[in-house]
């Protein structure tokens, strides 16, 4: 090789080189990702709504990026185990969490955790939303919400309502009403949903606030009845079931929702190619049909506009907890 030609293959070299160190790390790390299995927590048993929820989706994004992404259910503590996992996970794009509503109710309810759920996570987008529906027992005499606030208010501190234990979106979806009715539900915790419902049907409790995935079914075979749904609208797999709000108390809103978070200092162009990934997945009609069966709206938004949505969540229940003074250790 001449001299010449040696230093031509120098400066090409150099160029390439100074070309690859001026393209942005997040840029190069979405050329390529996922290029190895990716590892989604689920921070609760499997069979559950949650882990349905995140099998469904992430069966359709494993298929679309011909890449696996392995489900890992890592329960205990209210969804702190898998969520501090994650929160200390390398910011990669390669471990990711599904987070819930209750994510949110634990950074005012449980104290010493050792991850906060806006400050350590990259928000990617909503998975699903879906309202929690209040139900009676059938011989109970309110028939709907404007019937058990005047039943409440002319018997103070009579009237018991079941939840899936202390601190869930069960027990503070009573709490917030009783914040914004000015009545005063007595709250019964259980340990688990199934347990809580029983008593209910049974009449041992009048009153529950639960997913419309676990009570439906008892209201459909007339064990229940649906007093109302607490989202902002009514829900079309109860489409005859008031809300809360039109029913008695303008303003109520509660829903039950999943969502997907990464590691806080994930680049930016993954977490994009996550988004892009879910919101091809979310419109696919049999992942809408699957989640409108269990009363779950497929649901995708913006990695900014989910951020904003969650510390509104945390703000929203951490006045409810301190407001019920409900705590865990």
């Amino acid at each position: 090789m001449t001299k010449f030609n040696a230093l031509i293959t120098g400066i090409a070299v150099a160029m390439m080189t100074l070309t690859a160190r001026a393209q942005p790390a997040g840029q190069t790390a979405a050329s390529t990702y996922p290029n190895k299995p990716v590892k989604v927590v689920v921070p609760y048993p499997p069979g559950g709504p949650t882990d349905i929820v995140a099998r469904v989706v992430f069966q359709q994004v494993s298929e679309a990026t011909g890449q696996q992404f392995v489900i890992d259910n890592r329960a205990g503590a209210g969804g702190n185990i898998g969520a501090e996992a994650v929160a200390h996970a390398p910011a990669d794009g390669y471990t990711l969490l599904v987070a819930t509503t209750a994510h949110a109710i634990n950074m005012s309810l449980f104290s010493g955790l050792r991850y906060d759920v806006v400050k350590d996570f990259a928000p990617v987008s909503l998975l699903t939303q879906g309202p929690l529906v209040l139900v009676a027992t059938p011989s109970f005499p309110a028939n709907n919400v404007r019937e058990l606030i005047a039943l409440a208010k002319a018997k103070p501190d009579t009237l018991n309502f079941a939840s899936s234990g202390n601190g869930q979106s069960t027990h503070l979806s009573g709490e917030l009403f009783n914040s914004m009715s000015g009545v005063k539900l007595l709250h019964v915790p259980y340990k688990g949903s199934a347990p809580a419902l029983t008593d209910v049907v049974s009449g041992q409790v009048p009153l529950m606030f639960d997913t419309m995935l676990s009570a439906m079914p008892f209201v459909n075979s007339g064990k229940l009845k649906a007093l109302a749904v607490t989202s902002s609208r009514r829900s079309p797999v109860a489409p005859n079931v008031p809300t809360i709000a039109e029913s008695g108390l303008p303003g109520y809103e509660v829903f039950a929702w999943n969502g997907l978070l990464a590691p806080a200092g994930t680049p930016k162009a993954v977490v994009a190619r996550l988004s892009e990934e879910l919101k091809k997945a979310m419109q696919l009609p049999q992942v809408k049909e699957k989640f409108s069966a269990q009363g779950f709206t497929a649901t995708w938004d913006t990695p900014d506009y989910f951020g904003r949505f969650l510390q509104e969540e945390v703000e929203k229940w951490t006045k409810t907890v301190k407001a019920s003074k409900a705590k865990v250790d």
